[in-house]
């Protein structure tokens, strides 16, 4: 099928940066969330990173204004849904929020557009399952930051149709994308095996083994890995890391994933990460 016009529904930083691939690549792009204000912060975080684009020659002024000229601003999601071929929702890991969103889009989306989440945990086959469409159900988790990250998780739910991860294959190669297949499974395989190596970092620290810099500077110096495990947790936020290891110890039954304390107590005090200012490293100077 072809694919032109895709809602992005959220507008924060996951939505905003699929929403920016998506314009800059020829498509339109609706752009959804619960007020104005919220979906111009997001359009206004695309203009400054096309202007990053621009200053390192990857695009020209032109194609800027071409870019945000395509994508259109809305609070009205059951407006908008019919006129779209491809619905993606960047919303929060919430899997009732998500539940409700593909009830909604089930009932006001054409029978031929295909819905998407970019969930980093929750089950795709769940959320198909509260659809009468779960062919056209498919996961699409995209890395942070999306303009530069060329990774995309295609996720396939029990009834996903192979015409279904077709068309989101070609289209993620279109983006400039590397699509990776992945089968429905908690943690998919990027949270499977990256979230543990955390957790047990955090453990680390928890126990005393060494500092948060010093687990770090192993991570980098030892393992070439680009950034140290907890400095990526603050990255991502904590919250989200305890989310999916709540989902990966429950999911699988094993005590292997159980969440550490320290992630507990600094998710109660709000020591979230960078997106709070502190996490396991002070972002507030």
């Amino acid at each position: 099928m072809s694919i032109n016009h895709i809602m992005v529904i959220g507008a924060g930083t996951m939505g905003n940066g699929i929403a920016h691939v998506f314009a800059q690549t020829g498509h339109q792009v609706t752009l959804v969330d619960v007020d104005d204000a919220r979906i111009q912060a997001g359009i206004n975080t695309i203009s400054a990173n096309i202007d990053r684009q621009v200053k390192k020659g990857i695009l020209k002024t032109k194609e800027k204004k071409e870019a945000l000229d395509r994508i259109h601003k809305s609070i009205d999601l059951k407006a908008s849904a019919p006129e779209c071929d491809l619905i993606i929702e960047a919303a929060t890991e919430n899997f009732g929020i998500k539940t409700e969103l593909f009830q909604t889009l089930d009932k006001r989306a054409k029978r031929s557009a295909i819905l998407a989440s970019n969930t980093s945990s929750i089950s795709i086959t769940r959320l198909a399952g509260v659809t009468k469409r779960p062919e056209k159900v498919i996961g699409m988790h995209f890395f942070n930051p999306v303009p530069v990250m060329k990774l995309i998780e295609i996720v396939r739910g029990i009834d996903t149709s192979n015409k279904t991860y077709r068309s989101i294959k070609e289209l993620s190669e279109k983006l400039g994308k590397i699509p990776v297949e992945v089968n429905d499974s908690p943690g998919f395989l990027s949270n499977r095996v990256l979230m543990p190596m955390i957790n047990e970092a955090i453990f680390c620290l928890h126990e005393g083994v060494a500092t948060a810099e010093d687990i770090d500077s192993v991570m980098k110096l030892g393992m070439a890995h680009p950034m140290g495990p907890l400095a990526l947790a603050d990255f991502i936020g904590l919250d989200v890391c305890l989310y999916i290891m709540e989902v990966l110890h429950r999911d699988l039954g094993d005590d292997k994933h159980r969440p550490c304390p320290l992630l507990r107590r600094m998710v109660d005090a709000g020591h979230l990460g960078r997106k709070a200012g502190r996490g396991f490293y002070n972002y507030a100077t």
